[in-house]
């Protein structure tokens, strides 16, 4: 599962989604995009079941690349645990993710095994998506 190797603060807060993608949000390496529509965290977990999911359908027919990261550190505090007495450790590694942002690309020879993928890999995921196709220049 992916995780940072060295991070400069090992607990983060919560923090805030408002807004939409400003990067990130155009299909830039393969054919056809997985674009997200809300916001929310993915969690390394979930990233790699799509993986996973996508690389089964694709094989060696495309190419995929994925195009979030979990960078940042989820705490919790051990179950039956009194309050206070500080955060609690960290426990799993999130991406945050804002509507538009491109989540998964891939590169195959049709449409149709571009959208079998996708929808493979979308009941992987906790939030709503969708599937786009990179824009050609001039079109």
């Amino acid at each position: 599962m992916l995780a940072p190797r060295k991070v400069k603060h090992r607990k983060q807060q919560k923090g805030r989604m408002k807004g939409i993608a400003t990067r990130g949000n155009e299909v830039s390496f393969g054919h056809y995009g997985l674009k997200a529509l809300e916001p929310g965290w993915i969690s390394s977990r979930q990233i790699e079941a799509v993986r996973v999911a996508i690389t089964r359908k694709v094989r060696k027919h495309g190419k995929m690349w994925i195009r979030i990261f979990p960078d940042k550190p989820i705490t919790k505090k051990p179950a039956e645990t009194r309050m206070g007495k500080g955060k609690g450790a960290p426990e799993f590694w999130v991406a945050v993710v804002k509507p538009g942002r491109i989540l998964f690309e891939i590169e195959v020879p049709n449409e149709e095994q571009a959208l079998d993928a996708f929808s493979t890999a979308v009941h992987k995921l906790p939030i709503r998506t969708k599937v786009v196709a990179r824009r050609q220049i001039g079109a």
